[in-house]
């Protein structure tokens, strides 16, 4: 069995995710093809400042993906709307394949498929890099009245975990760090975080109180500030 762990030490450091995919990945003329992209931000981060040859970003939310096609100044990503479990591309096309939070957004049916995808379009010795949200933390138990996703992201890490046990992969590291959430008021909460488009969050007017008392009762100096557990997983796609 993998040493793999879903959460790590109570103790993290609190850092920006751009920093750890500097320090994790060479990224230099790499191909790269990012599952779940949502709106595209680290594809823009990447795609500007990394050195990329070419991202292919694919996103399955039809609302998003119509937005991310009008997208200027990115001559070196490809948007396009794909699963994980049936990514469009030839084999070994791509030097890295990431996920960023949308493992778990996977049918846990169709999780290890996306597992077999993902191999498959990695060239010889590429990398895959998932980012999953740990479930913990004053955001995460909010966010457990209306949507509680504490099952699929475990289902998502199981999932990782197997495809390594099972050969499909070797791990390379497996990192944990905390990220700052930072938000100046409920309506950005509510058009950020209840408001999302690939996901109909239908709330009742009792959970929608309370959702709302516990979030405003999180204001501090600095507006309304969470600090996020993640977990990231980088593994190397075996060749046999």
């Amino acid at each position: 069995m993998s040493i793999m762990q879903l959460s790590g030490p109570e103790k993290q450091p609190v850092t920006d995710e751009t920093e750890v995919l500097r320090e994790m990945l060479s990224w230099e003329n790499a191909r790269v093809l990012e599952l779940g992209c949502g709106a595209a931000d680290k594809t823009r981060y990447i795609a500007s400042r990394l050195g990329v040859e070419e991202i292919v970003a694919a996103e399955v939310d039809q609302i998003q993906h119509k937005k991310n096609l009008r997208l200027d100044g990115l001559g070196n990503v490809r948007f396009e709307s794909f699963g994980a479990e049936a990514i469009e591309a030839e084999d070994e096309t791509f030097d890295i394949v990431l996920m960023f939070k949308s493992l778990h957004h996977v049918p846990q049916t169709l999780m290890p498929k996306a597992m077999q995808e993902i191999h498959r379009v990695l060239k010889p010795g590429g990398l895959a890099y998932f980012s999953e949200p740990v479930f913990a933390g004053a955001f995460n138990e909010i966010m457990r009245l209306f949507h509680d996703e504490e099952v699929v992201r475990a289902a998502a890490f199981r999932t990782i975990a197997a495809a390594v046990d099972e050969g499909l992969f070797a791990l390379e590291r497996e990192h944990f760090f905390r990220n700052r959430i930072r938000m100046t008021s409920w309506e950005q909460y509510e058009s950020g975080i209840l408001g999302v488009t690939h996901t109909n969050h239908r709330l009742s007017d009792e959970t929608y109180r309370e959702v709302k008392r516990r979030f405003l009762a999180s204001e501090s100096d600095e507006g309304f500030v969470f600090e996020v557990p993640n977990r990231i997983d980088l593994v190397r796609k075996s060749v046999k």
